[in-house]
């Protein structure tokens, strides 16, 4: 099979040699954890639990409350602080978090589980990602088990597992599938029963030639193809992902499975895995810490940590070196305002950005050279609609597209002039939905 690929992109330092053949290691537990009841995309999950109250490690503490919604579970066993209000930078607003104080080691409350899953009926096994708080945990956050509920009047043709990781510095997902192969086609076998799909793709991109030997050896006797990615970002997007693929688009406006496909990253799918067959709510994931850290590695934690907490495991460079320090990477990655913030699902990466790394940059006056409109993997023409957004022609700016943007940062990483296309974009975007939402 060729190395696939998209029209567009770019090509950023990689920087993923600090931890790449960094296995993991498993971080001590926290002494709080502080669990956010938007961690996920949709509605916020009701708290069930109040002060006072004893938890155990996989207990359900807010449960979903709509059906883009998803179960919260502790990540210790402990006591329930309260409830406190924090800044969360997947929704940039103020939210409530469950403060736990852990009392004792692990004490564990599984959800149903079995090492047959095929016990399960399809739908059995649809709740049980349900029960388990899954949710897409390559930053989309959106809940597993109403992706995996298909409707009636369409078809999976083509199930796509998400290893291309293509942003710089990150790595938990190349690590997973180094060392968990064999949990992986497992979660993926458990998918491929649910939706029933008719091709099984994992794709990887060719930086990652470890990944790709492991699970090719061990889908030899599998209907399961391992599809070589070409190194180029944003690679890992879901629409990039199924066009080099499958050569099908996602139509503007329109989800995956509108062009036939659905796509699992690997991270959700070794919690599926977990879930199914351990029955281990989601609690805890893997995370890549690295840029300016002592540490650098790959480490599992628990779920609702401190960004503080982490970091101390590692170990920071001097704080006069530190330019920024961002959840996720560098392109996609959302800057935190204070390392006091807990962590949530979504969360792959802590990326320490030093000033040596991001040279401060003088923005100019747009060239029209025309290169964020070759970079951008959607098709856009990113300078027309950064002029249109700037003079509030937002009714224009969306006949042009700006909603089909997909806000990897391509553009703003391409031009010469420095200009900062994607953060204009991102505001355009919430404006245009705060009118529609008045609208309505």
């Amino acid at each position: 099979m060729p190395i696939l690929t998209f029209k567009g992109g770019v090509h950023p330092p990689q920087k993923k040699h600090f931890t790449k053949d960094k296995p993991f290691e498993k971080l001590p537990l926290p002494d709080f954890v502080y669990l956010f009841t938007t961690n996920h995309l949709g509605a916020p999950a009701k708290p069930l639990v109040k002060e006072g109250d004893q938890v155990k490690t996989g207990q359900l503490v807010a449960e979903a409350t709509s059906t883009i919604s998803a179960n919260i579970h502790s990540s210790v066993t402990g006591e329930v602080i309260g409830i406190e209000s924090f800044i969360n930078a997947s929704t940039g607003r103020k939210d409530n978090a469950i403060v736990i104080k852990r009392t004792s080691e692990d004490i564990w409350e599984y959800i149903e589980h079995d090492e047959n899953f095929k016990k399960f009926s399809k739908e059995e096994l649809i709740n049980i990602v349900k029960k388990a708080g899954i949710v897409g945990l390559g930053g989309a956050m959106f809940p597993s088990h109403v992706k995996l509920n298909i409707p009636a009047n369409k078809k999976v043709e083509y199930l796509i597992i998400n290893g291309a990781e293509c942003e710089p510095y990150i790595t938990v997902d190349d690590m997973i599938m180094k060392t968990y192969t064999e949990e992986i086609i497992k979660g993926i076998k458990i998918i491929e029963y649910i939706v029933n799909p008719e091709k099984i793709y994992v794709g990887i991109e060719e930086n990652k030639p470890e990944a790709i030997k492991a699970m090719k050896n061990s889908l030899k006797n599998e209907n399961i193809e391992v599809a070589i990615l070409k190194t180029k970002y944003p690679q890992g997007a879901e629409k990039q992902l199924i066009k080099a693929i499958t050569k099908r688009e996602v139509p503007s406006g329109g989800l995956p499975i509108d062009a036939g496909a659905l796509v699992f990253n690997i991270s959700t799918t070794y919690a599926i895995y977990d879930a199914v067959i351990n029955g281990k709510p989601l609690v805890e994931r893997g995370i890549t810490l690295s840029g300016g850290v002592k540490k650098p590695g790959n480490y599992w934690f628990r779920i609702g940590t401190k960004v503080s907490d982490l970091l101390n495991q590692v170990g920071l460079v001097e704080e006069e070196k530190i330019d920024r320090i961002i959840y996720g990477g560098p392109m996609m990655g959302l800057p935190l305002p204070s390392i006091d913030l807990p962590t949530f699902k979504g969360n792959n990466a802590i990326t320490v950005l030093t000033k040596e790394e991001i040279p401060q940059k003088h923005e100019y006056p747009c060239i029209r050279c025309a290169s964020c409109v070759k970079a951008c993997p959607m098709g856009l023409q990113p300078y027309y609609l950064k002029k249109l957004a700037d003079a509030r022609k937002n009714d224009i700016a969306q006949e042009n597209g700006i909603m089909d943007c997909i806000e990897c940062g391509a553009c703003s990483y391409i031009c010469p002039s420095n200009i900062e296309l994607v953060k204009t974009f991102k505001t355009t975007k919430k404006v245009i939905k705060a009118i529609q939402k008045r609208r309505v």
